[in-house]
């Protein structure tokens, strides 16, 4: 049986996604980078990080920065299955995300100690998350999906839902998603770019990070 209700489950995700207006969004491709990239995002005003199972080493990244950067609040990404939600929850995740949703991670997620945020790109795939007591999402591909438009357009008969748009955002394009009432926070890695971790420059990722928390634009 479900731990969670509509209203509870959509104030666990508020009270993570709503801390700044970017989700990084990071594949870490050395293990050694992880607890100094969470320390530099966090300095830059940025506290809320997905840590993608992309990368090789994305279960023992997140359980050393839970252990060396208490601050941050990581979430696990691209969660195709329901073992990758236990293994996400056992390396000490505060949240997970998928790309998408099926009935087997849904019904895993109805258990689950943290909340799970499910991908929608359609009104019917956004329906259906509805139907299942949800009621925030990320919407990916973003960019491909229709982007704000796509958005605006879902904010009428779906007042109740709210997106994290990954996929194809950048700085440039951020602030018109977050213009949008329905979007809590956009996802994307353009202040974690591969060459500047690759060299540990974390000065300059704390920079790309702190620009980050000016892009929501007043409503």
């Amino acid at each position: 049986m479900s731990q969670w209700t509509p209203d509870s489950r959509a104030d666990a995700v508020d009270a993570f996604l709503e801390h700044a207006p970017v989700l990084p969004v990071l594949a870490i491709q050395r293990l050694d980078d992880a607890v100094p990239l969470a320390r530099a995002l966090v300095a830059g005003g940025l506290p809320v990080l997905e840590v993608t199972l992309r990368g090789p080493f994305a279960l023992a990244a997140i359980a050393a920065i839970r252990s060396a950067v208490p601050e941050a609040v990581i979430g696990v990404g691209t969660v195709l299955r329901s073992t990758d939600l236990h293994a996400a929850i056992e390396a000490g995740a505060r949240f997970a995300i998928a790309p998408g949703a099926t009935e087997a991670l849904y019904a895993a997620a109805a258990g689950a100690v943290i909340p799970f945020i499910p991908a929608v790109a359609t009104a019917s795939e956004l329906m259906r998350g509805l139907e299942l007591g949800y009621r925030r999402f990320k919407f990916f591909p973003a960019r491909s999906a229709g982007g704000t438009d796509a958005l605006r357009s879902l904010a009428g008969p779906f007042p109740q839902a709210r997106f994290c748009p990954t996929g194809g955002i950048d700085a440039e394009s951020a602030p018109s998603y977050l213009a949008l009432a329905n979007v809590i926070t956009v996802g994307g890695s353009w202040m974690a770019p591969n060459d500047v971790v690759a060299r540990g420059d974390w000065q300059a990722i704390t920079a790309l990070a702190h620009a980050c928390t000016g892009l929501r634009p007043a409503r």
